[in-house]
């Protein structure tokens, strides 16, 4: 009797040893910094990692991908392209290759060869779309819903990024999802507050058209009986739900937004008349940061450009914002969340103090000077999105972000989170795990680096988007917020039990 309660008396000492070395790790990292890269699932770009749960060895009732009757694909559907004026023509990288087979395929490989340098098409990732595509954890209906078509299954051998070279220094989880269906705009909410925003009284135009079971679209007449066939065609796929939640993209009520203002407004307002979506008044993540005095920042690439460029009378030429030129700046507005708050308001104290440039950025990191927690979205052509930016373009900048943190004077004292607010339309094998009514959605990839963390060392605990948040307000003592799920990680998983 007495050798079992040493036993467990052993055990219990032990546990509190590893919770206590592990509470004295967190304790030592007093700079969060989260790189918010665009669009691309883990099986996408990761998929290939030695010693993750990847596209290896998978059984085809794994990936085999079903029309939206239910019947599987003999092929794939073919890549469509994205000419509006001709929804059944076949995406100029493909044309003339042979029909996809009904399985994952290199897109980087014979007899696509395309290389991580260019870009594809881009690929519808919108709420409702997502969620069939998910077809209740099936993953099997990303072919038949997509407007691209079988470029869904692509995935690329992405041991030439530097960031897979960290991934196998440091961290990669492979089991972190993200926080809601569908694409950028609802994800970054998400990040920022585990929210969904809402658009009361908008009007019945920008309410999606959606089936009686309130999660699938509803299909024109016209629509093709097969995705063979062609993209399918919706009613209406509009930024809203019928109860007037935002999960498709609306713009900023601020500038920089894709709405200029009003003639004769306020230069710093998005006119209203064209439906920016109204000031939110949820809580955020900077929020319960500055309720405990704890320095936060949101750094975004090419911001002083485009809230110049958005500031602009309502005539002229908007040559930052969505710019498709080569080498020019291309700002994203929806990926910017805190513009959307009330509290980060054009004339505020909080705007001035937490909404900065990519280029402040750097200077605090070259400084020493980063706050607490420091969110980075890099500018357009940076992010990796597929159709205006490329893959190792954006990789090369984010390493070379990374670079010049590790060389910094807080290097030692700091966590690096490295993810992508969501998949960007291309198919994962790994099914979500149980939610809610707004994910988590499809896995993605995050790596984190620190002195802090395992090394070479993959975490396959459950995570998503929201994991972060949970983090950060462990670390910092903060109020939780409500959205944050309970079944999700903490990200302490990774961290070292001692040094």
């Amino acid at each position: 009797m007495l050798s079992v309660y040493c036993q467990w008396l052993t055990a219990v000492l032990l546990g509190l040893s590893i919770v206590s070395a592990s509470a004295d790790t967190l304790s030592k990292i007093e700079h969060i910094v989260i790189i918010y890269g665009e669009n691309r699932s883990f099986d996408n770009l990761y998929g290939l990692f030695s010693g993750a749960n990847g596209v290896q060895n998978l059984t085809p009732e794994q990936y085999r991908q079903t029309d939206h009757d239910g019947k599987p694909f003999t092929t794939l559907p073919p890549v469509w392209s994205d000419d509006r004026h001709n929804l059944h023509s076949v995406d100029h990288q493909f044309a003339g290759k042979p029909l996809l087979p009904n399985q994952p395929f290199r897109l980087d490989a014979p007899p696509y060869n395309l290389p991580l340098t260019v870009p594809t098409r881009d690929l519808v990732h919108r709420y409702y779309e997502n969620r069939e595509q998910i077809n209740g954890g099936k993953m099997d209906r990303f072919a038949a819903v997509s407007d691209a078509g079988g470029l869904v299954m692509g995935y690329y051998d992405g041991s030439s990024m530097q960031m897979w070279q960290l991934a196998r220094a440091y961290t990669l989880a492979d089991n972190f999802f993200m926080a809601a269906f569908g694409g950028s705009f609802l994800n970054h909410f998400w990040l920022v507050c585990a929210c969904t925003p809402v658009a009361p009284n908008a009007p019945a135009s920008l309410v999606s058209a959606v089936q009686a079971d309130g999660m699938t679209l509803q299909r024109k007449p016209a629509s093709p009986p097969s995705a063979r066939d062609g993209a399918p065609q919706w009613v209406r796929s509009s930024a809203l739900t019928p109860d007037f939640s935002a999960v498709n993209t609306m713009q900023p009520p601020y500038q920089p937004s894709r709405i200029p203002p009003a003639v004769g407004g306020a230069p710093a307002l998005a006119d209203p008349a064209n439906y920016p979506l109204p000031p939110q008044t949820l809580k955020t993540i900077g929020d319960t940061l500055s309720a405990k005095g704890i320095r936060w920042s949101w750094y975004a690439g090419a911001w002083n450009l485009a809230l110049a460029d958005g500031m602009q009378p309502p005539s002229a030429p908007r040559q930052i914002i969505y710019n498709s030129e080569d080498g020019a700046p291309n700002f994203q507005p929806h990926h910017q969340p805190f513009n959307y708050f009330a509290n980060y308001a054009p004339g505020t104290q909080s705007r001035a103090e937490h909404l900065k440039d990519g280029s402040d950025f750097l200077q605090d990191i070259a400084h020493g000077t980063l706050p607490a927690v420091a969110f980075y979205k890099p500018q357009g052509t940076l992010n990796q999105h597929p159709g205006y930016a490329e893959i190792m373009a954006g990789d090369a900048h984010i390493a070379a972000v990374i670079a010049k943190i590790r060389q910094s004077p807080q290097w030692d004292k700091t966590l690096i989170i490295v993810t992508y607010d969501e998949n960007g339309g291309f198919w994962d094998h790994v099914p979500p795990p149980p939610g809610d009514r707004w994910g988590p959605g499809v896995r993605i990839p995050a790596i984190l680096i620190s002195p802090w963390v395992k090394k070479s060392y993959v975490d396959h605990t459950q995570y998503d988007i929201t994991s972060i948040l949970k983090f950060i307000t462990k670390r910092f003592s903060l109020e939780p917020l409500p959205g944050v799920r309970a079944t999700m990680g903490d990200l302490t998983s990774s961290l070292l039990d001692e040094r």
